[in-house]
């Protein structure tokens, strides 16, 4: 299960690497809400979780452009999508990457 005290970050470098992009896109794919980050300790950051096989999860716009929707900033979505959500037994990341998008999206909706 996901938190935000146990979570693995990246920073924009890590990114750089992984995701075998160019700094700029990197920051552009934050900005766009492609992947959300939040500064730690001074440095930007995106949960490593939100990257998967190379690519940003591809699950995480729709839901983090919804959170957006209805008020919260990338600092409140990360916690959100970090912890464990009671209606949906786990933290909305896992269930995003247990295929559970339309469940997720409805929950966050409801928080509106």
């Amino acid at each position: 299960m996901s938190d935000t005290s146990a979570t693995a970050w990246l920073t924009v470098p890590d990114l750089v690497e992984i995701l075998g992009i160019p700094q700029g896109r990197v920051r552009r794919l934050i900005e766009e809400r492609v992947l959300l980050g939040t500064r730690r300790d001074g440095v930007l950051r995106v949960p490593a979780v939100f990257v998967r096989d190379g690519e940003p999860l591809s699950e995480l716009r729709g839901t983090a452009t919804l959170l957006a929707d209805i008020g919260f900033d990338d600092d409140e979505a990360i916690d959100w999508l970090l912890a464990t959500e009671d209606s949906l037994g786990v933290a909305p990341i896992d269930a995003l990457l247990a295929g559970r998008k339309a469940e997720v999206r409805r929950v966050a909706q409801a928080l509106a």
